[in-house]
């Protein structure tokens, strides 16, 4: 019976986007709308993006923000206005494919202990590979840094099917991602502090501690243009990634495990410095020194939170290892010659 579907909202944050909505929204109706309530939040734009879905869309529901509250925030308080079984967070530069939410829907029904789950995500310029953020789901390894099934650093694989079975995985990209209402609001959403980056790995990371499990469906596809907000060597954002990764591992690993994790990743990131340095990108070893810093104000001033968090290799999705001694000493750019894949 109808009554007994589950009312899903498929929920785009936008922000100066007009170009997304216009290339991206037809294929979200097209494929979405008989299955999900589809809603526009808008941060607080400043290009004319709310008055062309006014005037174009005008059955979409568009919730106005007033101010750019950023990528945690922006959805922390659109999502509070929002009653729905479940959210799925779409970036507004993502098509989509027929069929697509119903896999996920199958999943996340099937396992009431499913907090979340992504779609197997697609470079929308080269089909046939791999996007950057999120690919065949995220993992982690044993000091923090996060990587996917399909994509190590900036090394992404052509899809050749190897990734195609429904798997447990440590985090499912901010891109797309189906979340349980519940289980997102009941662990107070995104970490506002973040404004952007990383803080869906974050969440992912409290709900597992919290016993709950994030999956890939990669019978869901969808195609992502990425960089639409900033471009992978914007300062801002590689601030933003640095400074909201060491608040991560400080939130939410083990106290036994934290301080040493913490110390290695600050001679990692001295490493990564001084690399930039003698590459002649002096702003982004500045950029790297003032994430540390930023990140130290937070210990002593706006941490609020403190819990009896599990080891991180408790967790599926981790790998016991150093994906950057792997990668860059070792030479390995491939996921599965990393991480033995179950069968």
């Amino acid at each position: 019976m109808d009554t007994l579907k589950p009312h899903i909202a498929v929920v785009i944050l936008n922000w100066n986007g007009k170009k997304y909505l216009q290339q991206f929204l037809p294929s979200v109706i097209a494929h979405s709308e008989s299955e999900a309530e589809i809603i526009i939040a808008d941060n607080g734009s400043t290009d004319d993006s709310v008055s062309f879905l006014k005037e174009t869309y005008p059955a979409l529901r568009v919730c106005c923000l007033g101010k750019n509250y950023g990528f945690a925030e922006g959805y922390n308080r659109a999502l509070k206005e929002i009653s729905a079984s479940y959210y799925i967070l779409l970036n507004s530069d993502v098509e989509v494919t027929r069929g697509w939410i119903q896999p996920m829907l199958h999943l996340m029904e099937s396992d009431d202990t499913i907090a979340a789950c992504q779609p197997r995500i697609l470079s929308l310029n080269q089909r046939t590979m791999f996007e950057y953020a999120g690919a065949a789901g995220g993992w982690i390894d044993r000091l923090g840094y996060p990587f996917c099934r399909g994509r190590i650093f900036e090394t992404l694989e052509t899809d050749k099917g190897q990734y195609d079975s429904i798997s447990e995985v440590f985090w499912a990209s901010g891109a797309a991602m189906m979340v349980r209402t519940d289980d997102f609001l009941g662990i107070g959403g995104f970490d506002d502090f973040f404004f952007a980056h990383q803080e869906e790995i974050d969440w992912c990371w409290r709900v597992k501690n919290n016993g709950k499990k994030v999956y890939v469906c990669p019978s869901s596809i969808v195609y992502h243009l990425g960089g639409g907000s900033l471009s992978h060597d914007n300062p801002r954002k590689l601030f933003l990634n640095y400074r909201n990764n060491l608040i991560m591992i400080w939130k939410n690993q083990s106290a036994s495990e934290k301080s040493v994790t913490i110390l290695l990743r600050m001679v990692l990131d001295g490493v990564a410095g001084i690399r930039f340095l003698l590459t002649g990108k002096l702003r982004y070893c500045f950029t790297i020194v003032e994430a540390h810093f930023s990140f130290y104000r937070w210990v002593l001033f706006e941490e609020k939170v403190k819990t009896a968090n599990k080891p991180l290799n408790s967790h599926s999705g981790v790998y016991n290892g150093s994906i950057v001694w792997e990668y860059f000493a070792r030479g390995k750019k491939i996921f599965s010659d990393i991480v033995k894949i179950k069968k």
